[in-house]
C-alpha cells in the first residue's frame, strides 16, 4: 500500500512524484499516457501506471490502498478528470489535494473583456502584466470563436493548442496551406493529423518545453501572422508564446480559461507534505557569489545556481537582483535566522544563498558555513576587489586589502604605512568621514579612487585628493583604492627615537625601558589595550602601531599630558588611539575590556586599578614600570593579594654617554622595576 496517490500528467506533478521519491514516501502517481509515464521519474518509492481511470476505478483504487493522501496534479483543461477524482474522494473517505499552477501565471479573471472574441483594452488589470502584452492580444473564450476570428483574416497561423483539438481548424479556408500544427511526437498522433489534412511543413511534430528563441524561430520560418495558444500558465509555456508572439509582431489568440479551482501550489504542496509526514530539510544549499550585481557580472556557474533554486535567501539587494519569477525569497542576513528558517522550511529541494562579490571576500559565507547542518557548496563570484581595480586598469598584487563594512578597520595607519590600499565602506557619508581623518592626520596628498554601483548602468568611478570629498555623499556601499607615494615603511622592531615624540615638562617612558616593556607586554595585532598614566603617550603610540587593528586608550589625568598626547596622536597617525582623561581606574570603568594593559603610573591606586583590570578580564596580561621603592612594595604587596601568575620582575639600568671636552662619560639613568604578570591562579 502507498502512503499518497498523484494523478498526474503535468509539469507540477513531475514535481510533487520526485519530491515523495527523494524523501522516501511510497507512492502511486497515475498517468493518462504511455508518454506522460515516460516523462516521470523511476524511483524506487514509485510505483506508475498510465491506464486511463474512470470515478469508480478511482475509488477501488484509493481503497485498495488504505484511503491514502490524494493529489489531484492534472491538467487545469482536465475539467471532467478533477471531478472524478473529487467525487471518488468523497466516496472513500479519503483526503484531497488539489495542485494548482502559480495564479501569477494566468491572466487576471477579473479582466474586462467578456464578449467571445475582442482586442484587450489598453486599461486591461490582467495580472500578467498588460505593458508586455503585445498591442493586438486576442482573447476568445474557446476554439471555435478563435476558428471564427481567423476565418476573416489573412495570414498563416502556428496553432499550438494540441492534436485533440485540430479537427476544429479544419473550419478554415485553406486550413491545409495557411495553418501550421504544432503537437506531441508521437505515432498514433501524426497519424490522426495527417488523416485531418495537415502534412509535411504543416505538421511540426516536437516535444516541448519550446524556448522564446524557438518559437521565435518559427513563426519567422513560416511568416506566420497568428500563434493560437491556451492560456497554460508559466510551466505550459505560455510566457515564452507571448513574448514570441510580441517579438515577431504576431497576434497572438488565448483560448479559455483554466478551470476555477481552489487548490494549492507546488511549494505550498510540498510543505503539506512535510508537516503530514514529519520530513526534515534535504535541500541542496549554495552559497553563490553573485558578483557586483549585474547579471552579466555572474559566473556561468553561479547563474546555473540562481536558476535551479527554488528558495532565493540573501540581503533585500541581492534577493532582488537576482529571483526569478516562479522562485520563493527570504530576506535575510543573519546566518543563525537562515539556518533556522531552513529548518522550519523542508519542503524546499534546492535554495540559493546568494551573497555580493565573492563569496570568500569579507562576505558572510564563514558564519553560513558555521549555522547550518545541510551540505552546503559554495560558488565563488567576482569580487569587487579584482572588478574596481580591472576597471582602474592597475593590478593589486601589492595592494593592502581590508574592509570598513561592518567592522573597525585603522585606515589611517594602513595608509601612513603602505603605497597601495583597498577597501569597503558600508555607510552614504563613509567616503566624508575618510576624507576628513585623511586631512586631519596630514595625509592630504593621496590619490583616491571612488567606486560605486559596480557593474550597473549607473555605475561611477571617481578619483581625487581627500579635500575634494570633504562634503561627498556617496551609494552606502562602495570601494576605495588609495594611493600614498610618500609612505613611511613601518618600522619591524619597537623603539621609536625618543626625539621623535612631541615632549614639553611630561614625563616619558624612555625608548629602551620601551622596548623591553612592550617585549614583556607581548601584543598582537588585534590588542585591545590600555597605557595608565600615558604622559606623552610614547607607550601608546608604540602600542598603536603594534596592535594597528586593535584599539589603544590611554588613560591621563593631567591636561597638559593629554595635549601632547593628542599631538602625538595625529603626528604617528595613530587613529586607533583614543585619550581618556581622568584619574584611573574611575576612568576607565567604562571602557571595552583589555587584552594588555600598560601600568606607567597609579597615583597610589594600583591595587583598585590592578582589580578592575582582573575584574574586566581575569586573563589579562599586565606590565607595571616602577621607580619608587615604594610603588615597587606596593606592586609586590597587590601580586600576593590577586588572582596573578608568571610573574617576572626586571631591573633595567640604562647609562648614556655624555660628552665632556674630548671625552665620553657615562650617565647613568634611575633604574625601572619592570613587572609582568598575567591573570589567573598559578595551576
Amino acid at each position: 500500500m502507498c502512503k499518497v496517490i498523484v494523478f498526474a500528467g503535468t509539469t507540477e506533478g513531475r514535481q510533487i512524484a520526485e519530491f515523495l521519491d527523494k524523501n522516501m514516501i511510497s507512492a502511486q502517481i497515475c498517468v493518462a499516457t504511455e508518454y506522460g509515464e515516460q516523462l516521470l521519474p523511476k524511483g524506487e518509492h514509485l510505483k506508475i501506471s498510465h491506464e486511463r481511470m474512470n470515478e469508480a476505478q478511482m475509488e477501488e483504487l484509493i481503497r485498495e490502498n488504505g484511503m491514502p493522501l490524494v493529489i489531484d496534479a492534472t491538467h487545469p483543461y482536465a475539467v471532467e478528470a478533477t471531478e472524478n477524482i473529487k467525487n471518488a474522494c468523497e466516496r472513500a473517505g479519503a483526503s484531497y489535494l488539489r495542485v494548482l499552477r502559480e495564479s501569477r501565471d494566468k491572466l487576471s479573471q477579473n479582466c474586462t473583456c467578456t464578449d467571445n472574441v475582442e482586442e484587450l483594452p489598453e486599461n486591461c488589470t490582467c495580472e500578467d502584466n498588460v505593458e508586455e502584452l503585445p498591442g493586438d492580444c486576442i482573447y476568445t473564450d474557446s476554439i471555435e470563436d478563435a476558428v471564427a476570428y481567423l476565418s476573416h483574416t489573412k495570414g498563416n497561423i502556428l496553432v499550438t493548442t494540441g492534436s485533440k483539438e485540430a479537427a476544429k481548424f479544419t473550419a478554415l479556408a485553406n486550413y491545409q496551406s495557411r495553418v501550421f500544427l504544432r503537437v506531441l511526437s508521437l505515432a498514433n498522433v501524426a497519424e490522426q493529423c495527417e488523416r485531418l489534412g495537415f502534412q509535411g511543413k504543416h505538421l511540426i511534430c516536437m516535444q516541448g518545453p519550446f524556448s522564446t528563441e524557438l518559437n521565435i524561430a518559427m513563426l519567422r520560418q513560416w511568416d506566420c501572422k497568428y500563434l493560437v495558444t491556451k492560456m497554460s500558465g508559466h510551466t505550459g509555456g505560455f510566457q515564452e508564446k507571448l513574448l514570441a508572439a510580441q517579438s515577431c509582431g504576431c497576434t497572438l489568440i488565448v483560448i479559455g480559461k483554466p478551470l476555477q479551482d481552489e487548490g494549492m501550489s507546488v511549494p505550498a504542496c510540498k510543505r503539506f507534505l512535510c508537516e503530514k509526514f514529519s520530513l526534515e530539510s534535504r535541500a541542496e544549499i549554495s552559497l553563490v557569489g553573485m558578483g557586483m550585481g549585474s547579471e552579466d557580472n555572474r559566473t556561468g556557474e553561479a547563474a546555473r545556481a540562481i536558476k535551479e533554486a527554488d528558495l532565493m535567501i540573501g540581503a533585500r539587494r541581492m534577493v532582488e537582483a537576482c529571483a526569478l519569477p516562479g522562485q520563493d525569497r527570504f530576506v535575510e542576513y543573519d546566518s543563525s535566522n537562515i539556518a533556522e528558517y531552513i529548518k522550519l522550511h523542508p519542503e524546499y529541494e534546492k535554495i540559493a544563498i546568494v551573497l555580493s562579490g565573492d563569496t570568500g571576500f569579507f562576505s558572510g559565507a564563514k558564519k553560513l558555513l558555521d549555522a547550518l547542518d545541510n551540505e552546503v557548496k559554495v560558488i565563488c563570484g567576482i569580487s569587487s576587489l579584482s572588478y574596481f581595480m580591472s576597471r582602474l586598469q592597475k593590478t593589486w598584487e601589492d595592494t593592502v586589502i581590508t574592509s570598513a563594512h561592518g567592522r573597525s578597520s585603522n585606515l589611517i595607519f594602513l595608509v601612513k604605512h603602505h603605497k597601495q590600499v583597498f577597501t569597503l565602506l558600508g555607510t552614504s557619508d563613509g567616503v566624508r568621514k575618510l576624507a576628513k581623518e585623511l586631512m586631519a592626520f596630514g595625509l592630504g596628498d593621496i590619490l583616491l579612487y571612488i567606486g560605486e554601483r559596480l557593474s550597473y548602468g549607473d555605475e561611477k568611478i571617481i578619483k581625487g585628493r581627500p579635500e575634494e570629498f570633504l562634503t561627498y555623499e556617496g551609494e552606502p556601499l562602495s570601494v576605495v583604492y588609495m594611493e600614498n607615494p610618500a609612505y613611511e615603511e613601518f618600522p619591524e622592531t619597537h623603539g621609536i627615537r625618543d626625539e621623535e615624540f612631541i615632549r614639553d615638562k611630561v614625563p616619558m617612558t624612555k625608548e629602551e625601558i620601551r622596548t623591553v616593556s612592550l617585549s614583556k607586554l607581548g601584543l598582537q595585532k588585534d590588542s585591545v589595550c590600555y597605557d595608565i598614566g600615558a604622559g606623552t603617550g610614547s607607550v601608546s603610540i608604540e602600542m598603536a602601531m603594534r596592535a594597528y587593528q586593535g584599539r589603544v586608550y590611554a588613560i591621563e589625568q593631567k591636561p597638559l599630558a593629554a595635549e601632547l598626547l593628542k599631538k602625538n596622536k595625529y603626528k604617528f597617525g595613530a587613529a586607533n588611539l583614543h585619550i581618556i582623561e581622568g584619574t584611573a581606574p574611575q576612568a576607565m570603568e567604562e571602557l571595552e575590556m583589555p587584552t594588555h594593559a600598560f601600568i606607567g603610573g597609579s597615583s597610589g591606586n594600583m591595587e583598585a586599578i590592578m582589580r578592575l583590570l582582573l575584574d574586566k578580564n581575569p586573563g589579562v596580561r599586565m606590565v607595571i614600570n616602577c621607580i619608587a621603592l615604594e610603588t615597587v612594595s606596593e606592586t609586590l604587596q597587590c601580586l600576593k593579594a590577586l588572582p596573578v601568575k608568571v610573574v617576572e620582575i626586571v631591573q633595567l639600568c640604562v647609562s648614556r654617554s655624555k660628552t665632556l671636552g674630548n671625552y665620553h662619560m657615562m650617565m647613568g639613568e634611575n633604574p625601572i622595576y619592570i613587572i609582568s604578570c598575567t591573570g589567573g591562579e598559578d595551576s
